[in-house]
């Protein structure tokens, strides 16, 4: 008997379409005398009014055919009944709407003697049950069929608003999820029921999952707050549950995405930090109408700002890289960008070295350059300090080049990117860019004296998604099956989406009177392995440990590197001051003079002709206050071949 229902299920789950309309057809054809004959007995309250019926018995035929005819008008056969809404239901009411007024009017010419008004009203209220309901009932046997026989796997859908509704309406027509419970911070939707699913509160999601076997979780908040979305995942914190979620409300509204299009969680729904709204004035001050320079423009950072300054629209943008294939990239997508958005904005791609000093004159003085946003830097930790005197080169001699060239031009406004490394650095790249820091300071202090260029520096902590960031690294480890490698258990960071960084960058240049060094505020810090534990999970996949030998990927603690600190530090002292940006504070720091300048660059200088690294680290520990460089690392960096190579050079540099 079961083979038998199963098969005879499954050739009428996949009848042809025409065959399912004369199925309906069919039923309808039964359904309406059945609804006359309930609205007689009825109104005599017998089952069978045999006086009545044998009267009447002309209008169990014409009632069915006429009310078939009327449907079909309607259109009611062509409506998908696995589909059917509203527009279906609102045919049926209508159809037995105009059916009951053609048996009044019917009725009425003929002037059938005997014939109970009353029996048209029982009809229309009957008919619009029995015709309105079989088409549910084919329409919940279907699904119930398609659940039976589909391979569709079961999923949670956090959210049971508008977004969740339409996602569990699109995964029911789908073939690769289907919803079996929602979960909802709302109490007042506990326990009720939205298109035949149940939903839950977040304290039960953990049960939920377990009785369905669920694997994955989608997460329809298109419209809450990072926050929220951070306070939604941490309900699935210790769970190898895949996250999903539906686009932002901006692009469903806009048309750029559906609902159904679901993407990864993204990291900084983790961290739970909502931007502040940017200030207008702020960003369109030192870009609106003004030509523009950004350094490193093919990086991360640089890249970033080059999308926010030429939607502020100046009156021209100038991209500076030194390497070809970045600045060919973000060209390209400035172009697409241009014509996306329909801006009118003069774009010029400039290949050459900050460290150029003709160079940089000239395209100051050219384009008569009134905006520079210096973010071309060497940023990587460990190449940095595998590469001291390139290191020293870019971020020292390549700023104090451009600074000057910039206050010799009379520039308005330079802005120098700097990071959260140059606080109390225990390695190169922090240490040149702290120095660098020293060097903007004191042309700052030159140029108020003369009332020239406004030099300001800009420090934050890491960037999400930026080259070198841990978390494409995160991402790619777990795609390959792990391990995932952090350097210690310990390790801390700041977080900050690029797009948030860039927009309080112009915001903070704009600010800027002359010489401030403004520290991005961060938020909380973030145990690295605990981010990386949360990318494992929201995969779906079990951290495998001592715990939980049977896990699926494991994290690695690879030690830390050369010159990696512990702690990232925004502040070099206490001297700290709000603005009127409450995501930008404002440090009052130390300072070297202008001599002291001078003479650490003369000697930096002289130690990478003579190839004396050395020397160099000595004068970088000299220059800047709370650089305390590991013993390990100077043992690493005097390795037999650095000794070796710093010898020759010195030795070559004597006999010339």
């Amino acid at each position: 008997m079961k083979p038998f229902l199963k098969n005879f299920n499954y050739r009428l789950a996949n009848l042809d379409r025409s065959y399912k309309r004369c199925l309906m057809v069919v039923a309808d054809l039964i359904a309406l005398p059945l609804a006359l004959l309930s609205s007689f007995a009825l109104r005599f309250a017998q089952w069978w009014p045999q006086p009545y019926l044998s009267n009447y018995w002309w209008l169990f035929v014409i009632t069915p055919l006429i009310g078939v005819y009327i449907f079909a008008r309607l259109g009611l056969y062509r409506a998908v009944v696995r589909f059917m809404g509203m527009q279906a239901l609102t045919s049926v009411f209508v159809g037995v709407c105009l059916l009951v007024l053609m048996m009044f009017v019917g009725v009425s010419s003929y002037s059938l003697a005997g014939f109970p008004r009353s029996v048209l009203i029982n009809f229309a209220l009957i008919a619009l049950v029995y015709v309105g309901g079989t088409r549910v009932i084919f329409r919940n046997y279907y699904h119930w069929l398609l659940k039976q026989n589909s391979k569709k796997q079961p999923v949670l859908v956090y959210g049971a608003g508008g977004a969740g509704v339409q996602l569990t309406a699109s995964l029911m027509s789908g073939h690769e999820f289907h919803n079996v419970a929602f979960i909802d911070d709302n109490p007042a939707l506990w326990q009720s029921v939205i298109q035949g699913v149940r939903v839950y509160g977040p304290d039960q999601a953990a049960a939920l999952i377990k009785k369905h076997q669920v694997k994955h979780v989608l997460l329809a908040m298109p419209n809450a707050t990072n926050a929220q979305r951070k306070q939604a995942l941490d309900h699935f914190a210790g769970m190898a549950i895949k996250v999903l979620t539906v686009p932002a409300i901006v692009d469903i509204v806009s048309g750029a995405a559906r609902v159904d299009q679901l993407r990864q969680v993204e990291v900084e729904d983790l961290l739970g930090r909502d931007p502040v709204p940017p200030h207008p004035d702020l960003l369109q001050t030192s870009i609106q109408n003004k030509v523009v320079l950004v350094t490193g423009a093919g990086g991360s950072i640089g890249s970033e700002l080059c999308r926010q300054i030429i939607r502020l629209k100046p009156a021209r943008l100038l991209l500076f890289e030194l390497s070809e294939y970045s600045l060919y990239a973000i060209e390209q997508e400035l172009t697409q960008l241009k014509k996306k958005e329909g801006l009118s904005v003069p774009v010029v791609a400039l290949l050459g070295s900050v460290c150029d000093a003709d160079r940089l004159a000239a395209i100051l003085d050219f384009y008569r350059v009134q905006t520079v946003y210096h973010a071309a830097a060497y940023k990587h930790v460990p190449m940095v300090e595998h590469n001291i005197f390139q290191g020293i080169q870019n971020n020292v001699m390549g700023t104090q080049v451009l600074a000057s060239a910039a206050l010799k031009a009379g520039v308005e406004r330079c802005v120098l990117v700097s990071t959260d490394k140059a606080v109390r650095p225990t390695n190169v790249m922090g240490a040149t860019k702290r120095l660098a820091e020293l060097v903007v300071q004191d042309l700052a202090a030159r140029a108020s004296s003369s009332q020239g260029t406004i030099f300001s520096m800009v420090r934050f902590g890491n960037v999400l998604g930026s080259s070198g960031s841990v978390v494409p690294l995160f991402k790619r480890q777990i795609a390959e099956g792990g391990p995932v490698t952090v350097t210690h258990p310990e390790i801390t960071r700041y977080f900050m989406t690029i797009p948030e960084a860039a927009l309080l960058v112009i915001q903070a240049g704009s600010m800027a009177q002359g010489g401030e060094v403004f520290v991005l505020d961060m938020g909380e810090s973030v145990r690295i392995v605990d981010l990386a534990t949360r990318m494992i999970e929201l995969s779906g996949f079990e951290v495998k440990s001592d715990l939980n030998p049977e896990g699926d990927i494991a994290i690695a603690f690879s030690g830390l590197r050369p010159g990696e600190k512990l702690y990232e530090e925004l502040l070099i002292g206490d001297n700290v001051t709000e603005t009127t940006h409450p995501k930008i504070m404002c440090a009052q720091e130390e300072k070297l003079s202008s001599a002291q300048i001078d003479s650490f660059l003369r000697q930096l200088q002289l130690a990478h002709q003579q190839m004396d690294q050395q020397r160099a680290r000595d004068l970088l520990q000299q220059a800047v206050s709370g650089f305390n460089p590991s013993s390990d690392l100077c043992d690493h960096l005097y390795s037999p071949f650095h000794r070796e190579l710093s010898v020759t050079s010195t030795n070559q540099s004597v006999v010339n």
